[in-house]
């Protein structure tokens, strides 16, 4: 709600501005990267981590302009509407919870499983295979640990099992509220995507 009224606010002053001959809108300030798309090479896994980590980067940094340019290129009554503003409100929000990804990236700090799912979603992404994307975001997400659903003592094997299970099995972003955000935000980068450049088949539709 409250990003909501800031956007209200925002559109009101934008207003003020073209009546009053502010000329700020024609110097709309750009925030392009300095790098060059390439195509995410997942084989960099094996070999240079900082390499793809830098790849990776630079395709979610494009692809949030892209979102971005896409949302201010819509019709005004379009932007106005409920459905528009909450548009808006979702494009804002994962902006901002994509950013700690993005740091760990541009640090080289993300780690080496988590970084390899995130290279198989963005990868997928790049060459339209959306569904294999959503595998992979699924992996990331929920992970394909056992869990041990109405089960709470297992005999004289709990202690190996549930190291198991509650170890390294468990996926990063269930345990960390930052890291869920940014996956969701991921996620929308995905839809967004997958509007925009339409798979080449059906059934890479996610």
């Amino acid at each position: 709600m409250r990003k909501l009224e800031e956007m209200e606010e925002g559109m009101r002053l934008d207003i003020l501005k073209q009546k009053g001959g502010d000329g700020t809108d024609d110097k709309k300030k750009t925030k392009k990267t300095d790098y060059v798309v390439e195509p995410i090479n997942i084989a960099l896994l094996r070999t240079d981590r900082d390499k793809l980590a830098l790849q990776i980067y630079v395709y979610l940094m494009h692809a949030m302009e892209e979102w971005e340019e896409a949302m201010e290129a819509r019709p005004e009554e379009e932007r106005r509407s409920g459905p528009g503003k909450r548009a808006a409100v979702m494009q804002k929000q994962t902006v901002e919870h994509i950013k700690p990804l993005l740091r760990q990236l541009k640090k080289r700090t993300l780690e080496p499983d988590v970084l390899a799912r995130v290279a198989e979603i963005t990868h997928f992404m790049q060459i339209r295979q959306y569904r294999d994307a959503q595998d992979s975001y699924l992996q990331l997400s929920i992970g394909n640990a056992p869990w041990p659903i109405g089960v709470t003592m297992v005999g004289i094997h709990e202690r190996s099992a549930r190291e198991k299970i509650f170890s390294s099995q468990v996926a990063h972003v269930l345990n960390d509220e930052t890291s869920r955000k940014w996956i969701q935000g991921v996620k929308r980068l995905m839809t967004f995507a997958q509007t925009k450049y339409p798979p080449y088949t059906l059934s890479q539709i996610s």
